[in-house]
């Protein structure tokens, strides 16, 4: 499997400690700046206002199969969660895409850390992403 990152984060979160749980808890703004090779990819999605993206977490900690959620007290397997200490430690986030400047997104609720590896985007449809 061969997997390419096609942007960085810049965000505030520069360290683990501090950064939200979920990023909707957080009004914070971050950017996603896509490299140039992938830069025609964003034509049309000035049209949608939520993003889906998927980021790795490129500083998780180790791999836990069991963990206890946060603000739980009973411990569950992991892919029952939304722990970052992952076989794969993807990231997956909705975020308001707020402004766009060439080839670097402006979004809201981005819980990724500074630096953090895009793999993807993909727009929120709500007919598709809602049950």
């Amino acid at each position: 499997m061969k997997v390419k990152p096609i942007g960085l984060v810049n965000s505030p979160y520069k360290i683990k400690k501090g950064s939200p749980h979920q990023g909707r808890f957080s009004d914070e703004i971050s950017t996603i700046t896509i490299f140039e090779e992938y830069e025609e990819a964003l034509d049309g999605i000035e049209n949608y206002s939520y993003l889906k993206v998927i980021y790795w977490m490129d500083r998780a900690d180790s791999v836990t199969l069991k963990v206890v959620p946060h603000g739980k007290t009973d411990k569950r397997g992991v892919f029952s969660t939304r722990a970052p200490v992952r076989p794969n430690p993807l990231g997956l986030c909705m975020v308001e895409l707020i402004k766009i400047d060439g080839n670097v997104l402006t979004v809201r609720w981005l819980d990724a850390l500074d630096e953090s590896p895009v793999l993807d985007i993909k727009p929120f449809v709500q007919e598709l992403d809602c049950p």
